[in-house]
């Protein structure tokens, strides 16, 4: 009997990751980069001089994404890459249905050159990659 109940158990247990980890797969596929932009501010929830190439001057720029899908509260992550070094990794809240976020990043005169922010969600899976360079 004490058998019958440990594998009882352990089939319950084998039974709610195995649910847990597909509704988490599901969340995850539902969520969708409905917008997003590199751009020097964000006023409003709204990207304001959005663009990929920006002078080496421009002392910050933000990363603004709109994310659609979600079934519940959830976070998606920005990561800004210089070259292929990864410069800053910000998790963001995300509420249900629509919802805008954004991150920003201060850009030293010297980091020219090729920049890209990975948008990831929840699981780490890549929903988008955002490119964009810094010139003289």
């Amino acid at each position: 009997m004490k058998s019958f109940f440990s594998i009882f158990v352990i089939l319950l247990t084998v039974g709610f990751l195995f649910t847990t980890a597909t509704i988490r797969a599901q969340e995850a596929a539902s969520l969708k980069v409905a917008d997003a932009a590199i751009c020097k501010d964000v006023v409003d929830r709204t990207p304001v001089d959005a663009g990929t190439s920006f002078s080496a001057s421009v002392g910050k720029l933000y990363c603004f994404t709109k994310i659609t899908g979600a079934q519940e509260p959830t976070t998606v992550t920005h990561v800004w890459y210089f070259g292929e070094t990864e410069r800053a990794r910000v998790s963001l809240a995300v509420g249900v249905a629509s919802w805008r976020t954004n991150s920003s990043k201060k850009i030293q005169p010297h980091e020219r050159g090729s920049w890209h922010v990975d948008v990831l969600g929840p699981g780490g899976e890549l929903l988008k990659t955002l490119e964009f360079e810094i010139t003289p």
